[in-house]
């Protein structure tokens, strides 16, 4: 398996997207309609990353932007959000998705950041899950960050960089 650092509109990284929010539709009714731009995730204010199995098919993807607290959603200074973390279903169970969130974490490291913070949702248990055994910890309600904070299934974490 290789991991690589691609611009969020390669064509792979769209491919790997529009699956992602399918399955965002899937399990709450809508994708995910975060307003994202490709050079928000460009070094050093971000990275994104592509897991491509031996043949060349992209099978995982993530990636991280910078957020300050300016942004009015709730960020502080020096964050890194952790966006679009998918493992197509299958190629799940092959732990990609925690060695790209460990490769994420040690980008936005290197550059800066000082955490790492995330929104998912009650419906994906399994992500909720990664994240707490990565060293992640829930935010409380009146502490939420993110275009879904106001949310009832809306869960935020952070970890410290």
């Amino acid at each position: 398996m290789q991991i690589l650092p691609v611009a969020y509109d390669h064509p792979d990284a769209l491919k790997l997207q529009d699956r992602v929010q399918l399955e965002y539709a899937e399990r709450y009714g809508d994708g995910d309609l975060t307003p994202l731009e490709p050079a928000q995730f460009a070094p050093p204010c971000g990275l994104y990353l592509i897991a491509y199995e031996p043949g060349g098919t992209p099978v995982a993807t993530g990636g991280w932007r910078a957020r300050e607290a300016a942004g009015g959603e709730g960020h502080a200074d020096g964050d890194a959000e952790l966006k679009r973390m998918y493992v197509i279903p299958e190629a799940r169970g092959r732990g990609l998705a925690r060695r790209i969130l460990a490769e994420l974490e040690e980008d936005a490291r290197a550059a800066g950041r000082t955490r790492m913070v995330l929104e998912t949702g009650t419906k994906q248990p399994e992500a909720m899950a990664l994240y707490v055994s990565s060293g992640y910890a829930p935010v409380p309600e009146r502490e939420k960050f993110g275009m879904y904070r106001a949310y009832e299934s809306s869960r935020c974490f952070t970890k410290l960089l």
